[in-house]
């Protein structure tokens, strides 16, 4: 198959791409470290042009996958070729060099590509100063391929064949039997296809060789007048556009129906049909540049047919080996029961003879001859032409066997009713009919009856596998076909999943999706940053981020524009803003914040520059509590869409009683300040000391203004109070759904607590009957009165553990002052939606304002309003791909039996939100390299003994690297039974 230029091919580009001069450079891309695309545009024509390292360069109309980050040289080549317009493009000298001229005078750039050997781009300056190179080498002892060093134009061929009598003198210095082409190919610059092309036109034949087929004296003329063919051929190709044609080649497929199949697959592209293919198949098409783009683009897809087709062959080879093999062993046991039986036949018609022998041998040994005497005794005895010592071949005493000669006696016999004019036939007929001489070898300890009968039972066996063997037969055919059809639907699946697999938009950015179905995305590196914040960051969304060198800006996708990010999910994309940060390779645990939409800006301010990457923060962060470095892998799975109905709410945000939360009783009591007092019981069902029982006061505040008063927690406003000798928790429960509901009922309400620690604690508060008039201190003094009784009935209210855990917090807490507490209010809750409303209302004051940049700690500054801009008012809210929750519910990482799956996904998330997965494992940070750990995990999953064929077939399918690009560095990678896999 071939894969690169030669020179007839890039005479005949360069011809043709003649059209873009005039178009200017759009943009720049890269689609590997050697395969860029230039796209061109002039008015309303567009063009993308392609270029790779030492192969090709060529218009391409497909949809490549670009990188999801521009390279280094990409980079470059857009700072210095952005905007340019494309001056002149051309072969340098007769060489398969381009030389592509942006911009004219000293603002011209050039962008030269080297289709040879290893290939080469190199970006230089009008002057042809090197300012950066795909590949810096080193030619010989003076040329230098490097920045700063002038590229070397001179050293490029000028012509493409050498005089007659250089051509003359390297034939005549070439061995006999050397091939033709082979001397002229490194002499002419037509390319080896052209080369061939023009001797067979001469008459030469196929493969020419020195010598044979070709003589100088006779020949010389002929071969001269050949290549000054192909020279006028380069030349009237680099005037004119040549048609394009791609030759194809019939690949056979194996079929079990008996039926022709093939698939056509191309082989080689070409200006022209040359004279050796002229009997090939082949496509056409009006340009060469058509006809390139068109071989390159299927390229990818026919090495996959090609695999599918290889391993089609080899799982028919292998049902063909099975029938073989089964028809072998059917001969061999065949043949073994002949042999058997006629060596019983002959020691049955030898049996005196066989007798004798036996008791020859038995009697030396029983007078305890020596093994070497015996066989001396038996030599002797055959010189003086003993039958009996002449059968004996081969003494075998270490098994106790010997080996015997037999003939049969009766072969030779004849028919007595025969006539003598038929005796010399009859002969011949009985001499065939009677068994012929052969080797046998005789046990010692049995009779000649009894080595008879021991071959009579050999042949029986096998007779009796050799039955086994036919009945078994269909059964194993049967299992083979059935092996054979699976291997082929296997792999016609896989063929089809590399072909059908869609790649989502969120892929090319570090992703998860949260286990309340947040979409969550992270830059790679700073260009990411700039392109999620510019693009992505809609009205409703969130940016989180962490004060550590390295920390990816992440964005919470807002499905539900309505509601708020449920803490859990910032919980979770913080943990991943803190592993994609030098905290993986510290490990450190270390804390996230986030902050709203329009709080992020990208205007600077007065007298600064932000750089690409780097954000202004107006207004308060919220910061995440510290989080543990865990990572998962894990894997979606695609669900056909008749099917996404049944998984519905597989992530979804849950209520207190499907989190888990636990269940504390409290009973409450109001006097004239709206003081609740709560008394939280033991469940353990044992009478403490007062000292022992943990008490909570709860004040209740009023609200002074609903907007300011929004929070993370709509239902409930938490605030400790560490002021008095006794800490006291602040409950704000009016926003409370229920309370809206039911605000003059007497109903239980729940009140849920966040003390710190990360676990929720969730308190039913029963009111009693007291009136609100009574003092503070008669409801204390009702209340200890009451202690025991109270204490008795609810007992059950809290879980095994819980007193304890209360206690530790009391005294963990009572120390707190002013500022401690703010601090643990960020962690509680966020005021800044309040806090931005309370901005708009009062423009003219003060704002924080930071700078995020993608390295390095965060500076503060403070600055005027009216000086740095509205906070985040330049982002777009309609820009960028709104949240499409249909579009995430497709995917599920807990797939039934019975689903219908397209393909699988993998993703890299938080190890609690891939908890729920079918197929997950847990990463942390370690020594081990992403790729190996990415292959481990698959064979984890490849041995769980719940997967069905259908999962096996789409985890086969995913490629290793794109498991392992995500993963946050070098890793420990944890699973049930991996020791055993790894051993």
């Amino acid at each position: 198959m071939k894969t690169r230029f030669d020179t007839y091919d890039l005479v005949c580009s360069v011809a043709e791409l003649q059209r873009l001069i005039g178009m200017r450079v759009n943009q720049i891309y890269d689609i590997d470290h050697r395969t860029y695309l230039i796209r061109l545009q002039r008015s309303e024509e567009k063009c993308v042009l392609l270029l790779e390292s030492g192969n090709r360069i060529h218009t391409t109309a497909f949809e490549w996958p670009k990188n999801t980050a521009p390279s280094g040289f990409s980079m470059k080549m857009r700072k210095h070729l952005k905007n340019k317009r494309l001056e002149s493009m051309k072969q340098i000298g007769t060489d398969r060099i381009v030389d592509l001229q942006f911009g004219s005078g000293e603002a011209a750039y050039h962008v030269i590509l080297e289709v040879y050997d290893r290939g080469n781009i190199i970006l230089t300056d009008y002057e042809m100063t090197t300012l950066n190179i795909l590949r810096p080498h080193t030619e010989g002892d003076k040329i230098r391929f490097a920045v700063r060093e002038k590229y070397p134009v001179d050293r490029a061929h000028t012509t493409t064949m050498p005089a007659r009598e250089i051509i003359e003198e390297r034939i005549a210095q070439a061995k006999q039997g050397e091939t033709l082409k082979k001397i002229l190919n490194p002499m002419v610059e037509f390319g080896a296809a052209l080369i061939d092309h023009v001797l067979l036109k001469a008459g030469f034949e196929q493969a020419c060789k020195i010598g044979k087929g070709f003589v100088i004296d006779k020949d010389m003329d002929k071969l001269i007048d050949a290549l000054e063919t192909a020279d006028k051929i380069l030349k009237e190709a680099s005037t004119t556009t040549s048609k394009g044609f791609i030759l194809q080649k019939k690949e056979s497929k194996p079929s079990q129906n008996g039926k022709d199949e093939f698939i056509m697959t191309s082989i080689d592209f070409h200006p022209m049909i040359l004279e050796q293919y002229k009997n090939h198949p082949h496509k056409e098409f009006t340009s060469f540049d058509a006809a390139v783009d068109e071989y390159f683009s299927l390229m990818e897809g026919q090495k996959l047919d090609l695999k599918a087709l290889q391993q089609e062959r080899d799982a028919f080879k292998k049902l063909e080996n099975v029938k073989k093999d089964h028809e072998q062993r059917l001969l061999s046991l065949g043949k073994n029961q002949e042999i058997d039986k006629e060596k019983a036949e002959l020691i049955t018609r030898n049996q005196l003879l066989v007798d004798n022998a036996i008791l020859a041998v038995q009697s030396a040994i029983a007078n305890q001859m020596a093994w070497p005497d015996i066989q001396e005794l038996i030599n002797n005895a055959q010189s003086r032409g003993d039958i009996v010592a002449k059968s004996i071949s081969k003494l075998k005493l270490e098994t106790n066997h010997i080996t015997l000669f037999l003939n049969d006696p009766y072969a030779n016999i004849s028919d007595d009713s025969d006539d003598d004019d038929d005796d010399d036939e009859n002969k011949n007929k009985n001499k065939h009919q009677g068994i012929a001489s052969m080797l046998v070898d005789i046990d010692l300890e049995q009779t000649a009856y009894g080595n008879a009968t021991k071959y009579y039972n050999q042949k029986r066996s096998a007779a009796k596998k050799q039955q086994k063997t036919l009945e078994s037969q269909g059964k194993a055919f049967k299992s083979a076909e059935k092996k054979t059809k699976q291997t082929l639907k296997e792999v016609q699946t896989i063929h089809s999943i590399n072909k059908a697999r869609k790649v989502y938009w969120f892929e090319k950015f570090y992703w998860f999706i949260t286990s309340e179905n947040y979409l969550v995305i992270g830059g790679r590196d700073q260009q990411q940053n700039e392109l999620i914040v510019k693009r992505y960051l809609r009205s409703g969304d969130v940016y989180v981020h962490a004060d550590l060198s390295g920390a990816s800006s992440l964005v919470i996708k807002n499905h539900t524009t309505s509601e708020q990010i449920p803490p859990k999910s910032l919980a979770e994309a913080g943990t991943m803003a803190i592993a994609y940060s030098v905290a993986w390779e510290a490990k450190v645990i270390a804390g996230a914040w986030w902050v709203h939409h329009d709080q992020v800006s990208k205007t600077a301010p007065t007298g600064e520059y932000l750089t690409t990457g780097s954000f202004m923060i107006r207004g308060k962060k919220n910061y995440l509590p510290p989080c543990q470095l865990v990572m998962g892998l894990g894997f979606l799975f695609r669900l056909e869409d008749s099917f996404i109905e049944k998984h519905k709410d597989e992530r979804r945000v849950k209520t207190v009683e499907e989190d888990g939360i636990s269940n504390v009783n409290i009973n409450t009591q109001e006097d004239d300040d709206n003081d609740e007092e709560i008394k939280i019981q033991s469940d353990s069902g044992e009478d403490e000391d007062d000292d022992d029982k943990s008490e909570i006061k709860l004040e209740e505040i009023k609200e002074e203004n609903d907007d300011d008063d929004k929070s993370l927690f709509p239902d409930t406003q938490i605030k400790l109070d560490l002021s008095g000798p006794k800490m006291k928790i602040i409950v704000d429960n009016k926003n409370s759904l229920d309370n809206k509901k039911n605000t003059n009922k007497d109903d239980d309400d729940d009140t849920v607590i966040y003390l710190g620690d990360g676990k929720p604690i969730k308190i039913e508060a029963k009111k009693s009957s007291v009136s609100n008039e009574k003092p503070v201190k008669a409801m204390q003094k009702n209340e200890i009165e009451n202690k025991k009784q109270q204490q008795q009935k609810e007992t059950s209210g809290l879980k095994r553990g819980q007193k304890g855990r209360l206690k530790k917090m009391k005294e963990k807490y009572k120390d707190q002052d002013e500022e401690d507490r703010k601090l643990l209010m960020e962690v509680l809750k966020s005021d800044g939606a309040a806090k931005e409303v309370k901005r708009k209302k009062n423009k003219n004051l003060p704002q924080k304002q930071q700078v995020i940049k993608k390295k390095g700690p965060i500076p503060q500054k403070q600055v005027d309003n009216n000086e740095g801009g509205g906070g985040g008012a330049e982002i777009d809210d309609d820009i960028g791909p709104a949240p499409d929750i249909d579009m995430l519910d497709q995917l599920t990482g807990k797939p039934f039996e019975d689903d219908e799956l397209l393909f699988a996904v993998p993703v890299i998330a938080p190890y609690n939100t891939v908890l729920n997965y079918k197929f997950k494992v847990k990463l942390m940070p370690g020594t081990g390299k992403r790729g190996r750990a990415a292959k481990t995990a698959i064979a984890v999953f490849l041995k769980d003994k719940t997967i069905t064929p259908r999962e096996k077939d789409l985890l086969k399918a995913v490629k290793d690297e794109t498991i392992a690009r995500n993963i946050p560095g070098k890793v420990k990678i944890s699973a049930p039974q991996i020791q055993k896999l790894r051993k």
